[in-house]
Formats: C-alpha cells, sequence, structure tokens
C-alpha cells in the first residue's frame, strides 16, 4: 500500500497546528493546574473544530510554510517594529509634536489574499501605521510622519512579504 504525498500533507498541518496551540495556550497562560490544563486542552480541540469547519485543510490558500524566508521575514518585522517604536516615542516626547499625519495607499504586487493580509497586519504591528482597508490589492494606510509614508512607499515590506514564497 503506497502512501500519497498530498494525503499525509493534511495531517502534518493538523499535528502542526494542534502542538501550535497547545504551545501558544501553555506559554500565554503560565498555568499548569490540572484543571487549567484540561480547560486548555478544550479550548485548543474547540479551536482546532472551528478551524476545521472554516475549511483550512482543504485549500493551500493559507498553508503557511515555516522555512528560513519567515523567520528573517520575522527579524526583520522585529526590527521595523522597534525602529518605528523608537521614532513614536520620540514624537509624543518632542514638545512640538512633529506629526505629518496622512493616508496612502499601497498597492501589493502580490494578488493573493493571505500575502495581502501579511502585509496589512505588518504594516499595522508597525508603530506609527495602521491599515485602514484592503480592497483588490490595494491597501489604504494612516501614517503618523511623512517619513513613514516614505518607507512604506519604498515598496520594502511588499517585496520582502512577496520574497516569503518558495519558488
Amino acid at each position: 500500500m503506497t502512501s500519497d504525498p498530498s494525503e499525509r500533507l493534511p495531517i502534518r498541518r493538523i499535528l502542526a497546528l494542534l502542538v501550535a496551540l497547545a504551545a501558544a495556550w501553555l506559554l500565554w497562560s503560565g498555568l499548569y493546574k490540572p484543571l487549567l490544563l484540561g480547560l486548555g486542552i478544550f479550548s485548543c480541540l474547540v479551536c482546532f473544530w472551528l478551524v476545521r469547519r472554516m475549511g483550512y485543510f482543504e485549500g493551500e490558500l493559507f498553508a503557511l510554510r515555516f522555512s528560513w524566508r519567515l523567520f528573517r521575514y520575522w527579524l526583520w518585522l522585529g526590527g521595523q517594529i522597534i525602529h518605528s517604536s523608537i521614532g513614536v516615542a520620540r514624537i509624543v516626547l518632542h514638545p512640538q509634536l512633529p506629526i505629518g499625519r496622512r493616508v496612502i495607499e499601497i498597492e501589493s504586487t502580490s494578488k493573493n489574499a493571505f500575502d495581502q493580509v501579511i502585509l496589512g497586519n505588518s504594516i499595522t504591528l508597525t508603530p506609527g501605521t495602521l491599515s485602514l482597508d484592503v480592497h483588490k490589492g490595494v491597501i489604504k494606510v494612516h501614517c503618523l510622519t511623512h517619513e513613514g509614508a516614505r518607507e512604506l512607499m519604498s515598496g520594502e515590506m511588499d517585496r520582502r512579504v512577496n520574497d516569503l514564497h518558495e519558488d
């Protein structure tokens, strides 16, 4: 009996999701009493059931692959978050509060909806910027400063999100 690799993929996804849910629950709760562990297992199973009902395992759209590219992106994004946090702190602490609010539109070069969501969430995670809307590949962003708007319009974040895919 031969096993088709495409049949094994959902099993790996199921196990990866259950391990990720359990690890997140254990790390964030910090409580390891039997009742709470039981409630944690129950909540992980309920989340798994909801994800399965949403059809997560049927398609490849949301199949996030954990590779070095993803970890490199997380490191880069962490650096951007720190850099932007320092910039926003300087603005808030400055006596004249030098802000240059503006709303810009960024066109995602990827037509994949999941990539657009990653880009929009990455923008929102970066202090001083907020994704307001994503529609047909165009992300509307509120920027606290003109410099933040210029950095987003340079396309570096969009390029890095597109680089997450393995060719």
